[in-house]
């Protein structure tokens, strides 16, 4: 079965045309349903394109003139987008030339072009960021928001709570997700009213969805794979998800240098060597590359700057995934069964709370 067409920004990322081909190269030998639209500079495409003859007959090249840099702000990427590998890139998928767009450029500037050009799906008022992250369980959790969003509101993270939890149930395969909001213990008294009036929301509405919700968790418990889905403001998520991937990056530095600090301990790594590459493989993040954009009018995912080929393959996959289980149908779907009203309660509970503490 043939997908919609991928848009992929073949100008984004740190090395750019070549990885990016290379990239969506990669993800059509695995999937040969997998077409695509690359956009950017033509001269560079086709140069790269002669290395992969397989790709270059799945693909159509929308030539764009500009790119956006890494140090562009939001605004001055909006005022280019129409001229731009990036916007051109969302843009096709808002004139339906595209079913998704990747890109592994500049994210604030992919959120602000994409919140502009796809608007959220009705019942949302802001798009979220989500990612996945490894577990000791078995499946990966996802995590939201981690970005997008600095301040939010009890309304915002009950919508979160629903995207995620659609997101989940695709990319894991649960019928019901556990859901739980990130705070600074497990207790119903502990976090702001904020968080306290979002819980108390979303255990009514987990009633309606096919999601279990569990309270809340702490950040030092988040990859221990007894939640599936983790909830909270862009800036604690992004300030969290940095934490893990530092700490994952500071394990693998310990590890290799304690390997290498003496003769006996290079024979404990010929011998240990099935264990470190299993763990290798769980502390790569191209492994699980590809955030994406959840509330928006379309599929946006966002490839890390740093990937190699095998991570934009799996952005790409990630692309594909949603496309083929419609994540957007879902989502809408999911609002619609909680219903607006009980969504506006949460802002009116939000208020009282702050009232009575005044």
């Amino acid at each position: 079965m043939s997908l919609p067409r991928i848009a992929v920004d073949a100008m984004g990322g740190d090395v750019g045309v070549r990885v990016m081909v290379e990239g969506a190269a990669l993800a059509r030998r695995r999937h040969d349903r997998f077409k695509f639209l690359l956009v950017g500079d033509e001269e560079q495409i086709k140069a790269a394109l002669e290395n992969h003859p397989n790709l270059r007959a799945a693909s159509e090249i929308l030539h764009a003139p500009d790119t956006i840099s890494g140090e562009d702000k939001p605004s001055q990427a909006l005022r280019r987008a129409k001229s731009t590998s990036m916007g051109m890139a969302v843009n096709a998928v808002k004139a339906g030339h595209a079913g998704a767009a990747v890109s592994a450029g500049n994210t604030g500037a992919l959120m602000a072009i994409s919140k502009l050009a796809l608007r959220t799906l009705p019942g949302i008022d802001r798009p979220a960021l989500a990612a996945l992250l490894p577990t000791l369980g078995e499946n990966d959790l996802v995590m939201l928001d981690l970005g997008a969003n600095t301040e939010c509101d009890a309304r915002n993270l009950v919508q979160f709570a629903i995207m995620g939890a659609a997101y989940s149930r695709i990319v894991t395969g649960l019928e019901s997700p556990r859901v739980r909001l990130l705070n600074i213990g497990t207790e119903e008294i502990k976090g702001t009213d904020v968080l306290r009036v979002a819980a108390n929301d979303l255990k009514h509405a987990a009633d309606e969805l096919a999601m279990s919700f569990e309270g809340f968790t702490e950040a030092d418990k988040i990859n221990r794979g007894n939640v599936d889905v983790v909830v909270t403001d862009g800036f604690s998520g992004n300030i969290a998800l940095k934490a893990v991937e530092g700490t994952a990056r500071f394990v693998a530095d310990l590890l290799r240098r304690s390997f290498a600090s003496s003769l006996r301990s290079k024979i404990g790594f010929l011998i240990s060597r099935p264990a470190t590459e299993l763990l290798k493989h769980h502390l790569d993040p191209n492994n699980h590359n590809g955030a994406v954009f959840l509330g928006l009018n379309g599929v946006v995912v966002k490839s890390h700057g740093s990937a190699n080929a095998l991570g934009v393959a799996n952005a790409v996959a990630v692309a594909a995934r949603l496309l083929e289980d419609d994540l957007t149908t879902r989502i809408a779907a999911d609002l619609a069964r909680v219903g607006a009203d009980s969504l506006r309660q949460t802002n009116r509970s939000a208020r009282a709370k702050g009232e009575g503490a005044a």
